[in-house]
């Protein structure tokens, strides 16, 4: 066969997208041998398959692997060598080729082969750690999506799931060496050692793992005997308590919600020092980013300790919906995620119940409808056809969207209906995979609702709308469009779940929207509402008369909400008279800025609505606020001229009071929330250059500098001592910049290296942004700047210093690409470097780049980040025409003196 022949064989199955189903497997044998001095490998794979039809041809998904040996054996061991081997990288496919066609039946295909330990956190991939500061190699594995073909040859599906019995020999004799099962043997040869590991029940090759290096560790064991361990850098097991005590409780309260045990007989976590992601979920071997896994009290934020509950919690869920329970297909993949974070939740609020979870639940809906309302966006259900763009979809539609449709539907067909259905959905589909039909099938069998019905149109429609609403005398006037934030006009209708209040959270019901346009009457609510408001007076009864409407109550529904102006002025007051829930002025503060952005509602009344906020300690509400503070901030800061800092002022006058009512030091007892919140608040009076504040932070931070140990620099107020550092560095004086790397470099705590290198390249002085981003690059920067860690410096370079990020980027566009893959972290410098922007004719100079330069793996996130410039670049122009109002209205607004801090 020669190479035409070859290629027009590789074409003809890369053409199907999915692998040809002539031949499928049932168990894998699978041997590694990692060289950690050379970086390299070698192994061997034995596969167990049945040959369903007639067929010459073996296909496989193999890349980068070198291909030594391979030969079938026949279920009457008749051993038949291909006449050819066909390796091609770019289809990631490999192509056995017979003579004769292989017998039907079961048979064993072996397979000899070599690859090398890469340094793009993907495949079976190297990493470093330091041993009583030696910097040594050690070898780990990350699948998902569609990597394991770089570690060995394999059915690469989701749905073509086997057992799978794994050895790894080479290890030198201080390692340790985990995969999904428990050591069975060990043997010893000289200074290596082999382990082999018990046989794993059926699952999918992306959840195969194998970790080698040099860890403690801590364990426990569940009440129903599964051992769980905490795996940690060396001298840290202690870091780990947090993580192992939360995945116990999980396990036992998942084998509950879920009526089904889980499903192994060990649960190991690791900390692994170089990983792409948060945490993947390896059936039976879960490996995190070493900051999602170890705890410290003296340097982990209360955010920290958040974010690993929510992180352990989700991984602990993938045991069920995604392991034990696999997607049939990535366009499912959301089945995964979504169940995932929505069970995160679940557990976070069953563990911590104080924490009010649910409300910080919305903070992931607001995530979702965010990525939603852009035209690039996708259906949850997404069609995939392409292994190299499956990362795409591991995004806010895949988990927020996914998570926040779960929840709106267990909130209309009610908690004991959503559980047992979950029960029924595990036991039916254990150790199999499934389609979201397969889902709502269980739900309607339990429910008695058409599920499918209500809710495909949910998943196979990209996109949600926003429903308008208006009084009339007493009935409510719906109805939906596309939400856009280009303001196209949106195809679209969904069977939209509405729940409303009328003047009181007694006084609730639920409609159903079905077509584009709606009624209800509610003068039932009206006169409920008037007769238990009782007033005493004429004017009361007037004001009885009018209560305030409150659609998509507790925010959760995924939809927005545009009220008419007399429903509005009502909101506007019962938020004023503190009459609405923490939810639900999120949910209106979220819903107006997206409105804004649209153009649909005035910046002005935008700036209105945050000046009623100003009182607020609510921490998911306030910290919305304080987002929207930062976003819009910006946003006027490319639309008009402010030389008097009253934009800046208003801002800080906004959150001024929850600061003070705060404090800066932490208090004996308070909530984990108000911990949270306080470093909310005064990152970004730092943000804002609030006078008092900034010199407070500067001078604490020149004590702990000269003293580690000091108790004025508690942990929850470092971000924004770093933020007002780093506010007034510059090349002139670079004395704040040069102690933050010292600090990072000097840090041992993972937690306090994130924290110091996320503000790096925050100087308005863009010569430091530029030395910033330089430090990822230069070869000291290699061995200092983990190439994992490059996600916390891109997203907080500062506005002054974006164009000099574009230029970087595209200067080093050859090196960015060879070091950092098309991966997930890769896909975080498009995003963080191309939004900041806000003209037209930077989009098209984007565009333009690009335009010779995407490839399939990250064209949707290209797609997305040109769309946001486009829309800030629409939003600035609706801004310019109330640009003189502007100044006026917050000048009006500000309470308090100006006293910011200018820019160097």
């Amino acid at each position: 066969m020669n190479q035409h022949e070859q290629q027009k064989l590789v074409d003809h199955f890369k053409g199907q997208h999915r692998l040809p189903d002539f031949a499928i497997p049932h168990r894998y044998d699978l041997t590694l041998k990692p060289d950690l001095q050379l970086y390299t490998f070698s192994g061997a794979v034995t596969v167990d398959v049945s040959i369903l039809d007639s067929t010459r041809f073996l296909v496989l998904n193999s890349i980068d692997l070198v291909i030594h040996e391979s030969f079938f054996r026949d279920s009457n061991s008749h051993k038949v060598i291909p006449s050819e081997v066909v390796v091609d990288n770019d289809a990631e496919m490999l192509v056995l080729v017979f003579k004769e066609p292989l017998s039907l039946g079961d048979g064993v295909l072996e397979i000899k082969f070599a690859g090398v330990l890469n340094q793009h956190m993907k495949g079976f991939y190297k990493g470093t750690y330091f041993d009583e500061g030696v910097r040594k190699n050690m070898a780990m594995t990350n699948f998902e999506p569609a990597d394991a073909r770089r570690c060995f040859p394999c059915w690469d599906e989701p749905a073509l799931k086997a057992t799978f019995r794994i050895t790894v020999g080479s290890i030198p004799l201080e390692l340790t060496a985990l995969s999904n099962m428990p050591v069975c043997e060990e043997k010893i040869d000289g200074d290596f050692k082999t382990v082999c590991f018990e046989e794993s029940p059926i699952m999918s090759t992306y959840l195969v793992a194998v970790v080698v290096g040099l860890f403690d560790y801590i364990e426990e064991t569940t009440p129903s005997g599964v051992r769980v361990r905490s795996y940690c850098p060396v001298g840290k097991s202690e870091k780990g308590k947090l993580a192992l005590s939360v995945s116990v409780k999980s396990l036992e309260l998942y084998t509950r919600y879920f009526s089904m045990p889980y499903a192994l007989p060990k649960l190991d976590m690791v900390g692994v020092p170089d990983f792409p992601a948060g945490a993947m979920e390896n059936y039976g071997l879960i490996t995190f980013r070493e900051t999602e896994l170890l705890h410290d009290d003296m340097h982990s934020a209360a955010a920290n300790t958040k974010r690993l509950l929510i992180v352990v919690t989700h991984e602990v869920g993938h045991q069920w919906f995604g392991n034990l329970v696999t997607m049939e297909w990535w366009t499912h993949l959301w089945l995964n995620e979504g169940f995932a974070t929505w069970v995160s939740y679940f557990a976070t609020d069953s563990l911590f119940p104080e924490w009010r979870i649910w409300t910080q639940f919305l903070e992931e809906t607001a995530d979702g409808l965010r990525l939603d309302s852009l035209e690039q966006s996708h259906p949850v259900e997404v069609e995939v056809h392409n292994a190299s763009s499956v990362l795409e979809v591991f995004d806010a539609i895949s988990y927020q969207k996914g998570s926040s449709l779960i929840r709106m539907l267990k909130e209309y067909l009610g908690d004991d209906i959503f559980q047992k259905s979950m029960s029924s959905y595990m036991k039916n589909y254990a150790y199999k995979n499934a389609k979201t039909e397969d889902l709502w099938s269980v739900l309607s069998q339990e429910s008695g609702v058409e599920v499918n019905k209500l809710m495909d149109i949910w998943t196979k429609q990209t996109g949600y709308p926003v429903i308008y609403v208006k009084l009339e005398d007493y009935t409510l006037q719906f109805e939906q469009t596309r939400f856009m934030l280009l303001g196209l006009e949106g195809e679209g209708q969904w069977t939209v779940p509405i729940t409303l209040s009328v003047g009181s959270y007694n006084n609730c019901t639920k409609y159903m929207l079905e077509t584009k346009v709606g009624k209800l009457d509610i003068s039932e609510f009206y006169q409920s509402y008037c007769s238990s408001s009782q007033p005493n007076d004429k004017k009361n009864q007037e004001v009885a008369e009018k209560p305030w409407v409150k659609v998509n109550v507790g925010h959760t529904g995924f939809y927005r909400v545009k009220y008419h102006s007399v429903l509005r002025v009502r909101l506007l007051k019962a938020i004023e008279d503190k009459c609405l829930s923490p939810e639900d002025k999120f949910g209106i503060l979220d819903d107006t800025y997206a409105l804004c952005e649209a153009g649909e509602e005035s910046i002005l009344s935008l700036l209105s609505l945050m000046d009623l906020y100003r009182e607020e300690l609510d921490y998911t509400v306030l910290s919305r606020l304080i987002n929207a503070c930062y976003d819009i901030a910006k946003i006027l800061k490319d639309a008009i001229y402010d030389p008097w800092n009253h934009l800046n002022q208003f801002f800080i006058d906004v959150i001024l009071s929850s600061a003070e009512k705060l404090g800066l030091e932490p208090v004996p007892g308070e909530s984990h929330l108000n911990t949270m919140l306080r470093e909310e608040v005064f990152k970004a009076l730092a943000t804002f250059g609030h006078k008092e504040t900034h010199e407070e932070l500067k001078n604490r931070f020149q004590i702990y500098i000269s003293n580690k140990m000091t108790s004025v620099f508690p942990v929850d107020i470092r971000k924004a001592a770093y933020i007002s550092i780093m506010k007034t560095s510059s090349a002139v004086d670079r004395s704040g910049f040069d102690s933050l790397l010292k600090l990072y470099r000097e840090a041992d705590a993972v937690q306090e290296k994130a924290r110091t290198l996320s503000y790096i390249a925050s100087s308005p002085d863009p010569e430091l942004v530029k030395e910033a981003l330089n430090l990822m690059l230069t070869d000291e920067a290699f061995l200092l700047i983990r190439e994992q860690d490059t996600i916390y410096v891109t997203p907080r370079i500062s506005l002054e210093g974006r164009e000099t990020a574009w230029i970087w980027l595209k200067e080093n566009w050859d090196v960015i690409i060879k070091r950092w893959g098309q991966g997930m972290v890769f896909h975080r410098f498009i995003r963080d470097i191309v939004t900041p922007f806000s003209s037209q004719e930077m989009a098209e100079e984007v565009e333009m780049f690009f335009s010779s330069r995407v490839t399939p793996s990250f064209v949707r996130i290209l797609k997305q980040s040109i769309e946001q410039i486009r829309i800030k670049t629409r939003w600035i122009e609706k801004i310019r025409q109330e640009e003189s109002l502007i100044p006026k209205l917050t000048r009006g607004l500000t309470r308090t003196p100006m006293e910011t801090t200018p820019d160097p």
